[in-house]
């Protein structure tokens, strides 16, 4: 989206310009030798310092042998407090990814332990749990069983 708008900005710009220079190009037939040619010097001059922003493409910087990734040994302006807070999305993702893989193994253990009281204190054949469907009917009674707070 910032793309069209940036766009759109360039186009709108352009227009502008060309219209200037349309209503400028106009009126200046009017004018006297003396006083054309000093406005032609001063357009020839305006163009000769204008700057020229240099855009380098990604087919540029692959050609010369760098990526299109932060390079860390460039000298591009980056401080310590960039590159760090370049990094810290990273770090973030990895502690959370870590966190959720330990919530997930404290909740195996916790579904363990619920088959394991369930078939120590029932009076069932041990055959009966041996059947995949009998988990999954302990976890539908146990939550049925189950006393809600209100």
């Amino acid at each position: 989206m910032t793309n069209s708008l940036q766009k759109r900005a360039d186009i709108l710009q352009d227009r502008f310009g060309l219209k200037t220079a349309s209503y400028l190009s106009a009126g200046a037939a009017d004018l006297p030798y003396d006083i054309s040619e000093r406005l032609r010097a001063a357009r020839f001059q305006a163009v000769s310092n204008r700057k020229v922003a240099k855009t380098q493409t990604a087919g540029g910087i692959v050609g010369n042998g760098g990526s299109a990734a932060l390079t860390w040994g460039s000298d591009d302006g980056l401080s310590w407090w960039a590159r760090i807070g370049s990094v810290l999305p990273l770090v973030a993702l990895v502690v959370g990814l870590l966190v959720i893989n330990s919530i997930q193994n404290d909740n195996r253990a916790q579904e363990l332990a619920e088959v394991d009281v369930a078939l120590l204190t029932d009076e069932l054949p041990p055959a009966a749990f041996a059947d995949p469907g009998f988990v999954q009917y302990l976890k539908v009674t146990r939550q049925a069983q189950a006393p809600t707070v209100q």
